[in-house]
């Protein structure tokens, strides 16, 4: 699938902003399954300084400062991405999930880089609740595929999607309580479930192709950016699965950045120097399907 991508912050203030430092993480990854056409980051007003960089995950960031004044600032990236279906070969998924801890397997090929991910992170405790809740799909010597599908699977069945639920500091303890969340909440919470069992799984931050409803037209800018977990199942390969949608990632994710969670890889942050007491985030994401024979531009 060949996909148009477009990601808007609009910001605005009710004073001026003498300095806006950021940093966006808007350009998709180039990988072996995702083929990232030209891609731009564009800042308005124009920034003073404009930097690009790849983070400890290989993540591509633009750094950004604006030093003029301003009530309005616009951060939008655009660009062309091709995503093909991942193809892992079906003895990946057959292997027994005790056996795919890095901590306990350390001289495994890839596990030096995928022990980071079996690790509590700072959005990530390791509650003994997930611990808990996910133990009845990691029964001893369960194929790792069907562990984690599974697993994935109870989280959408008895996890309701809720956006009053939570707010983006919410804690794997605070999801485990309400029974409700968002994508960011259920990655979050998977994760807990599956490092607190050893395995090493990455939050995944990017964007998810939706159909409009029968007979209803795309409504361009109506899409949003989207959360979903990858495990480790040895050297470099990985499982995409989605629990919000009870699914295994394919050709209709996008991948922007992958980290030990949302705190990593958000689309935006950055500071501000003002007096202004009040301000507005506003997002429009558009991800449009192009004609797989159309040219790029």
């Amino acid at each position: 699938m060949r996909y148009r991508l477009r990601h808007t912050t609009t910001y605005t203030y009710d004073a001026p902003v003498g300095d806006s430092l950021g940093i966006a993480h808007l350009v998709p990854r180039s990988l072996p399954w995702q083929h990232v056409g030209g891609y731009d980051v564009v800042v308005d007003p124009a920034p003073t300084d404009l930097a690009t960089d790849t983070d400890f995950y290989g993540n591509h960031m633009t750094y950004f400062q604006v030093t003029t004044p301003h009530e309005r600032l616009v951060v939008e990236g655009t660009g062309e991405v091709e995503v093909l279906a991942p193809d892992l070969a079906p003895a990946l998924l057959a292997r027994p999930w005790e056996e795919l801890r890095p901590h306990w397997t350390p001289q495994a090929p890839g596990a030096w880089s995928a022990v980071d991910h079996a690790q509590a992170s700072p959005l990530v405790a390791l509650e003994a609740g997930a611990r808990a809740y996910a133990a009845p799909s990691l029964t001893p010597g369960r194929p790792i595929g069907e562990a984690v599908l599974d697993l994935v699977h109870r989280v959408h069945a008895e996890f309701e999607y809720d956006k009053t639920a939570t707010t983006v500091t919410s804690a794997v303890a605070d999801v485990l309580e309400r029974r409700a969340g968002v994508c960011q909440d259920f990655a979050h919470l998977l994760l807990a479930c599956l490092r607190g069992h050893g395995l090493a799984a990455r939050y995944v931050s990017g964007y998810l192709a939706t159909d409009p409803p029968p007979g209803r037209p795309r409504v361009v800018g109506a899409d949003a950016s989207h959360a979903w977990v990858q495990v480790w199942l040895g050297e470099d390969h990985w499982l995409a699965v989605d629990p919000t949608n009870d699914q295994e990632a394919g050709e209709r994710y996008v991948t922007v950045a992958w980290g030990r969670d949302y705190g990593d890889v958000p689309p935006l942050k950055g500071v501000i120097f003002t007096e202004a007491k009040r301000s507005t985030m506003q997002v429009a994401v558009d991800v449009a399907p192009l004609d797989p024979a159309s040219p790029s531009g």
